[in-house]
């Protein structure tokens, strides 16, 4: 029975879920809320690094900004990726305007920006709004190579 450390989107603390069970609405250890609900986790400076290198399913982040018009588009369709794409995969979305740290280290150019992650390490980029099914297309196919 293979175990997945799977970083809680509310309280940020690791939890080991049984593989299998990942689809039975798991419940962290310490707070009590879901570690899945199908909506895109915040992540800020302080709790980037535990969820891009402390989970082991991969995490898709959704660099954007407030004033970013494309960025806004794409959002609703961001958040539904996650219905479809969890819990194979952790989606997230990081403000570039209030954690500019952060975009600069990756070298974040424009937004909207979607960045996988996969142990800890990007794996693939892609720029530009898209629509959900063409995220989860890319997504998987990214994930398949």
């Amino acid at each position: 029975m293979s175990k997945k450390q799977i970083v809680c989107p509310q309280c940020d603390t690791p939890n080991r879920v049984p593989e299998e069970r990942l689809g039975d609405h798991p419940r962290c250890g310490k707070c009590r809320e879901d570690l899945f609900s199908n909506q895109p986790v915040v992540l800020t400076a302080a709790s980037f690094e535990r969820h891009i290198g402390g989970n082991d399913i991969p995490v898709l982040v959704d660099f954007w900004a407030p004033w970013c018009g494309p960025c806004k588009m794409m959002a609703p369709a961001f958040e539904e990726a996650a219905s479809v794409l969890e819990p194979q995969v952790r989606l997230a979305k990081l403000n570039t305007e209030d954690e500019q740290m952060i975009g600069a280290q990756l070298d974040i150019r424009s937004i909207p920006t979607m960045v996988l992650f996969r142990g800890g390490k990007e794996i693939s980029r892609q720029s530009g709004a898209m629509m959900t099914g063409d995220i989860v297309r890319w997504t998987q196919a990214q994930l398949d190579t």
